[in-house]
């Protein structure tokens, strides 16, 4: 198949390769620049774990902080490696989404034990916490990110969509489809849409793309990445 992946590119690449690996021809095209913000290290006295609901979340906390001994609690197995690679010991994996972290977290750590620490973007900031903080949790929720959409669509995806030579795109947050359904009918490119298939890691994913005229909407039976693998077809 031919695809267009949109995820902020350091793991549109890492995908890519995969995609590519399996005879798939990737576009490549992301919609969300992440910027790490600014600061000094982070305290984390009275800290027992962190948590982070993104790779992002990790890279950006291994940027800012030389900790990597505290229990790290993640999403899923694509934060889980990237905590491997920047070198955290003591990795825990909630193989889900950000409600699969937090039931993990209720799971296995006793809220008397200290505080926890939610490195978090703008845009993901204080839903853990709050979660957390109602079931007894005391929860410091650090922005260490940003991801900044795209304000017109990245060249190469405008000219794949217009050629119509894609035979569908993979989408791996609400957020992005958002942003790639505003600026597809701000390109005057939604009717392109209709001759391809839309992968996405979430019904809430798949609702964001409602605006578009897909010959298919496929959701994945986990929200994670090997389940959006297996939506695609084998060669």
């Amino acid at each position: 198949m031919r695809l267009l992946v949109t995820r902020p590119r350091e793991d549109a690449e890492a995908f890519a390769a995969i995609l590519e690996g399996r005879s798939h021809e990737v576009v490549v095209a992301p919609l969300l620049e992440l910027r790490f913000l600014p600061g000094g290290d982070i305290p984390l006295l009275n800290i027992q774990a962190v948590l982070a609901t993104s790779a992002n979340g990790v890279r950006a906390f291994a940027a800012r902080s030389p900790e990597r001994n505290l229990p790290l609690y993640v999403v899923g197995p694509q934060s889980a490696e990237a905590a491997t690679r920047a070198g955290f010991q003591n990795v825990v994996s909630a193989d889900g989404d950000a409600a699969a972290l937090i039931a993990k977290v209720v799971d296995s750590i006793n809220p008397a034990n200290g505080k926890l620490l939610h490195a978090g973007g703008v845009e993901t900031a204080g839903r853990v916490k709050q979660a957390l903080e109602e079931r007894g949790y005391q929860v410091e929720a650090v922005i260490l990110y940003e991801a900044v959409p795209a304000e017109t669509l990245p060249a190469n995806a405008d000219e794949a969509l217009r050629t119509n030579m894609l035979d569908g795109v993979l989408m791996f947050s609400p957020r992005s489809a958002r942003v790639f359904a505003s600026l597809v009918t701000k390109a005057g490119l939604a009717q392109n849409c209709q001759n391809m298939d839309a992968f996405c890691i979430s019904s809430a994913t798949a609702d964001a793309l409602s605006p578009l005229p897909f010959a298919r909407l496929a959701v994945a039976g986990s929200p994670n990445q090997a389940a959006m693998l297996d939506l695609l077809p084998r060669k």
